[in-house]
């Protein structure tokens, strides 16, 4: 049995069949996340912002235009770019939102309770080191590189989500690339013939 598209799920949808926008959650929900924890929010905000971007989702879909001559990527990848950009404006508004919080709670809280922050996280596997590594990149590399590795957007969908042209995507991605295989090899303690791996790892070889 043929699996539905992201426009036959989106239809059922609007005509109230909520197993339909169950599919959809269950499609894009880890690969938002993923995208997301790297995002200002930071993996503490991903949960409360992909939440809101499916809650938008649910309230007002995308319509997704048919196929046409110089259109011909299907209907999923553009639904896709419509939920990673959003994604990415949700979390640009939640961080704007937790700095007016902040701004009021200093103004108001007992300095003791501001003082301290969060735990260390242990480095104890790879994929550990390579979000430690992601984190480390600025940030607009960093989104693109996500979006790529994590995402598995093209660099034309990428630049889309991001505003980016596609040139300065492939830039990006490539720098990336670059700075995020230097860090790891003294992150993981690797002598310089084993660095293949590391770029395997990191998508470097496609």
């Amino acid at each position: 049995m043929t699996e539905p598209t992201d426009a036959d799920l989106l239809r059922s949808w609007r005509r109230g069949d909520a197993t339909a926008f169950a599919a959809l959650v269950d499609r894009y929900q880890g690969p938002l996340l993923a995208f997301a924890r790297f995002l200002p929010c930071g993996a503490s905000g991903a949960e409360d912002v992909v939440q809101e971007v499916l809650l938008r989702l649910a309230r007002n879909p995308p319509e997704l235009p048919r196929e046409t001559a110089e259109e011909q990527r299907p209907p999923e990848a553009r639904l896709a770019s419509w939920l990673y950009r959003v994604t990415r404006n949700c979390a640009m508004e939640q961080v704007r939102s937790d700095a007016r919080r902040r701004i009021r709670e200093e103004r108001t809280a007992p300095r003791e309770m501001l003082e301290g922050g969060p735990p260390a996280i242990e480095q104890d596997d790879t994929r550990r080191a390579v979000e430690e590594g992601l984190l480390a990149l600025a940030e607009d590399q960093r989104e693109a590189l996500v979006l790529r590795l994590f995402g598995e957007r093209s660099y034309r969908e990428i630049a889309e989500i991001t505003g980016q042209k596609a040139g300065t995507v492939a830039w990006l991605i490539s720098e990336g690339l670059k700075t995020l295989s230097r860090r790891l090899a003294p992150l993981l303690d690797l002598e310089p013939a084993r660095r293949e791996r590391v770029a395997g790892l990191t998508g470097e070889t496609s």
